[in-house]
């Protein structure tokens, strides 16, 4: 329900943070320091311009602004001072997004309403003036909105925003979305005894975030931000004031800042714009502040110091270093002097991270990945990092490296070459955003205009920027960006922050020391590169198409090539400018032994290794302006090669996959940084539950089949590229292959850019997959439940409990029948376990049918819950699979599970990504296409009758396995 998308700043290259921004509070701890021996870069005089605190109630940026807004918007402020921004959009069409913002977060909270903010964000679900208890979730599922996907909020630091993400944009779907909206911005009930219920759902997710990596950026912002309000205003709040805080306290930070004068409305989507202005005017005019507005906090002063050392031991954590420079924010409004700044930092800042990828890359590296950021944090300090996942216990090397290439840029700054680059690759970017702006989509859209209220941004089209930094650009020169570059590490620091499992020799003072002897040693400019050119631009003669053959009614084409590639075809206007393209060789999982491990863990240095007569980093450079990319994955009975391009890069994007599916580089350096970052992967998946799951359930579904086991330590330390290669090698280089093109594109070119690439190798004798390859082990129903253990916190559980059922083809409608009764066993664990239980945050079910495994399929249920509650929980999914037996479901229930799941499917279908997957194999089974064809009618079609029929059939008490994972310390009790 929470974004992180701001603190990314305090992330360093392998500091996972978690996909909310709750941030559970530690303890301040010292930090220690000296002043700096060298001079400090004194701090660039500040811009003029207006200041986010000179806007007025109900004002928006762009009235203060030198900046003009995006014309396709329309912006408002109704009389009682809320604002409202809407347009319309047709992309996906028939659908649309609403966004309620609120300028308020846990910053506003005080001493006693620690998590109160978020607190109050799980409470907007939970009754209103006009809307009972429980009611407000079944309303929207009713107009086929689901839990999660397309009903969220979540709640930051400074602000709040409500997500409804409608399928239809008919009269009753938008009015009753608008309703629900104005109910939950001033007409909550808040009652006691619904806190009570919901505190145990905060309290899950408290426990569910509280990871080693989440923990360490908590420790890096307090550092980052010493002395100042964030850090003490985790939204997560306080465990004490979520056990204890009374419902009054939550409204009464309920009052004082959902107001209108602090909040936005947001409608983007398929309707007409003069309609919607008219049903939010009639909906919120009426809403009136209740007391007085609430405060704006006062953020504190940032902290002025020289070189500081601050140690951070978190068990499960890896090794990570940061040097991060700190000043005071500008606080200002954008306005383009601002942008201009701003643009011309990214710039640097590009040249930099290009540099450090480099540096990761070479062939004895003092990292294994480093990166380099900068920006605001709440209002309350600017940042510039350095930052790198470290090789275990090797800490200065990387501190060495971070520490030489920040002084190289300060000393030599960027090279003309080096920007040019960086130039061409940017205005790509940029170009290929302005060409798809006809076809944005709806939630991008919705949550772009939201990415710029909390810190008084102009919304602005990929035309408008392209514009601005065509001419921003026009003659720039290397010196203009280094004068800004430098100014980037003015202000205090460097505050160094090492993350590491365990302590090191000598602490804090150790590393000032390291840091000390660094300045010793001098640094040289930057090199320039050599001179390379792109070798694949030709594979042989092109070839010849032997057979086409028109899908009509799913608007696809079939090719087949002379030399027996595969080629499927299917233009779509979904997306301008956009094209998914996907190449699979040889079988996949069915080409791989069960009785050796699998070594695709590794995958990612297939790619990393580049091509036999090219670098990654020479090919990423002699392409750059060219919009491609390459990805290595496994499917069930594919090895796939995937990238994304524009219509004009296509043969570019079909040029790099072809070469790396017959010359990759196959470099050691890149599989011995993989290895390296695995080193200590299994001490960071121990500390959590859901480490522990990712990591054995894999294994404990297929009994242990090591095509899905996850290496052993032992495993991983004697791996070796070789391994690796012969799992891979051979199906690229001598499997079948079909390439699958999906976009913005034509048949005629999609066969052009084939024939001169994959239609131009040589014929392959596509050799047949492992005999028995196809059975799949599945774990036999038992009475005990398997245990595994995991060693975080206390207070953390999380279970899995499947029921199996069959294979997609055994029975087409009877796998519809079982995905809406999964969909159901959703309904009822939502409904029982958090709202009337209150015992966990997330439950999950879910249903798999395999199209490649035979008899390979299951219903699933996972969620975290307290040790305590496990055997409660345990007995509630089996009373609810029992009901399920017993009775039929009613015409609602139905309704309710049945129709988010159909407007799901309706909405991936105008995408290029649902049918990438779905033509995907297609020509060689043709099976795939009618379960497309039939899928909606299918789930249409099943009946109460089937979905009781379904858990007859399955959810057998004694057809059950389960799997328990248990905090060490207490698993034996």
């Amino acid at each position: 329900m929470i974004s992180a998308s701001r603190l990314a700043l305090v992330a360093a290259a392998g500091l996972s943070l978690a996909a909310c921004s709750h941030l559970p509070k530690t303890p301040s701890l010292p930090l220690l320091n000296k002043e700096a021996s060298a001079p400090r870069i004194p701090e660039p005089p500040p811009l003029a311009g207006p200041k986010i605190t000179d806007l007025k109630p109900g004002q928006w940026a762009q009235e203060i602004s030198d900046i003009a807004p995006d014309p396709a918007w329309r912006f408002g402020v109704l009389p009682n001072g809320m604002r409202y921004a809407i347009r319309k959009n047709a992309t996906p069409p028939g659908q649309a997004s609403l966004r309620l913002w609120f300028d308020a977060g846990s910053l506003m909270e005080t001493d006693d309403q620690q998590g109160l903010a978020h607190f109050l964000e799980h409470m907007a679900f939970n009754g209103s003036k006009n809307v009972p208890e429980g009611e407000m979730i079944k309303i929207l599922e009713r107009h086929g909105l689901a839990f999660g996907a397309d009903t969220n909020a979540q709640t930051s630091f400074d602000e709040t925003s409500y997500q409804l993400d409608l399928p239809k944009t008919d009269d009753p779907t938008v009015n009753d979305s608008l309703m629900l909206l104005r109910e939950a911005a001033g007409e909550l009930t808040i009652a006691p005894e619904a806190v009570d219920r919901e505190r145990g759902v905060v309290l899950s997710e408290e426990r569910a975030r509280d990871t080693p990596g989440y923990r360490v950026a908590i420790a890096t912002l307090s550092a980052q931000m010493e002395g100042q309000l964030p850090p003490k205003r985790i939204p997560i709040g306080k465990t004490d004031v979520l056990k204890t805080a009374p419902a009054q306290r939550i409204r009464d930070f309920y009052e004082a800042y959902y107001r209108p004068e602090r909040a936005v409305l947001v409608a983007v989507g398929d309707f007409d714009v003069d309609a919607m202005e008219a049903k939010i005017k009639g909906k919120f005019g009426d809403w009136v502040g209740k007391g007085a507005n609430g405060k704006n906090p006062d953020v504190g002063p940032v902290a002025k110091r020289g070189p500081t050392a601050k140690l951070i031991v978190e068990a499960g954590a890896p090794w990570s270093v940061q040097m991060t420079w700190t000043r005071k924010p500008d606080g200002l409004v954008e306005t383009k002097a601002v942008d201009e700044r701003d643009m011309l930092e990214n710039l640097a800042f590009a040249v930099v991270n290009r540099r450090l990828q480099a540096i990761g890359r070479s062939a004895e590296p003092p990292f294994i990945a480093g990166g380099a950021f900068k920006g605001d944090q709440y209002g309350a300090v600017r940042v510039s990092t350095f930052a790198a996942t470290a090789q275990p216990t090797r800490w200065r090397e990387a501190l060495a490296a971070l520490d030489a290439e920040q002084r190289r840029a300060v000393q030599y700054g960027v090279r003309q070459d080096e920007l040019d680059r960086e130039i061409a690759s940017m205005r790509a970017g940029l170009v290929a955003a302005a060409a798809g702006e006809a076809t944005q989509r709806t939630p991008q859209l919705a949550n772009q205009l939201v990415g710029t209220l909390g810190d008084a941004e102009v919304i602005t089209s990929p035309s408008q920027n392209l514009a601005f930094f065509d001419q921003l650009v026009k003659g720039l020169t290397a010196d203009k960006v280094n004068a800004v570059l430098k100014t980037s590490f003015a202000g205090s620091g460097p505050l160094m922050v090492i993350a590491a499992p365990s302590a090191i020799d000598g602490g804090e003072p150790a590393i000032l020391k390291a840091y000390d002897e660094l300045k010793s040693q001098p640094v040289t400019p930057p090199a320039a590169p050599g001179v390379t050119v792109w070798p694949y631009s030709s594979f042989g003669p092109t070839g010849k198409v032997a057979e086409q053959k028109d899908v009509t009614d799913l608007d696809t084409v079939f090719i087949r090539f002379e030399n027996g590639v595969k080629l499927t075809v299917k233009p779509t206007k979904f997306r301008d400018d956009q094209v998914l393209v996907k190449v699979r060789a040889g079988h996949g999982l069915l080409d791989m032994p069960s009785d050796a491990q699998s070594p695709l863990w590794s995958g990612s240095a297939f790619v990393e290794g580049g091509l036999k007569q090219i670098s990654s980093q020479d090919m990423e450079r002699v392409l750059t302006g060219k919009i491609w990319n390459a990805n290595l994955g496994v499917e069930d009975d594919a090895f796939v090669l995937s990238g994304r391009t524009r219509p004009e890069d296509l043969s570019t994007e079909l040029q790099v996959l072809a070469a790396f599916a017959t010359e990759p580089g196959w470099r050691p350096e890149a599989f011995t940084r993989i290895k390296t970052a695995y080193a200590t992967v299994h001490d960071q998946l121990q500390s959590t539950t859901g480490g522990v799951l990712s990591r054995d359930l894999g294994g404990l579904m297929h009994n242990g089949d090591q095509r899905w086991t996850f290496p052993s330590r032992e495993q991983i330390a004697g791996a070796s590229l070789d391994q690796l290669k012969a799992a891979v090698a051979n199906p690229l280089a001598k499997g079948d292959l079909e390439v699958v093109i999906v976009g913005d594109t034509t048949v005629d070119k999609a066969i052009a850019a084939v024939a001169d690439t994959f239609g131009a190798l040589p014929a392959r004798p596509g050799d047949p997959a492992l005999p028995g390859a196809e059975k799949a082990p599945f774990p036999a129903p038992a009475a005990q439940p398997v245990l595994r253990t995991h060693k975080g916190r206390a207070d953390q559980a999380a279970l899995f409990m499947v029921w199996r059922t069959d294979d997609l083809f055994s029975n087409l409608q009877r796998s519809r029948d079982v995905s809406i009764l999964g969909q159901v066993v959703q309904l009822r664990l939502i409904d029982e376990l958090r709202e009337k239980q209150g015992a966990t945050y997330s439950p999950n079910a879910s249903s798999t049918a395999s199209v490649t495994f035979k008899n390979w399929g299951y219903l699933g249920v996972s969620m975290e819950v307290p040790p305590e509650k496990l055997d409660g929980v345990v007995a509630s999914i089996r009373k609810i699979a029992a009901d399920l037996r017993d009775k039929p479901i009613t015409a609602d229930e139905l309704e309710r599970a049945k129709k988010p799941r159909i407007d799901q499917i309706e909405k991936a279908r105008v995408t290029n990504e649902y049918w990438l997957g779905a033509l995907s194999g297609a020509q060689t089974d043709p099976r795939l296409l009618d379960a497309t064809r039939s899928v909606l009618a299918g789930l249409e079609r099943v009946s109460p009758a089937d979905v009781q029929k379904a858990a007859r059939t399955y959810l057998g008490d004694d057809q059950s396995w389960l799997l328990l994972v248990k905090p060490e310390a207490t698993a034996a009790k």
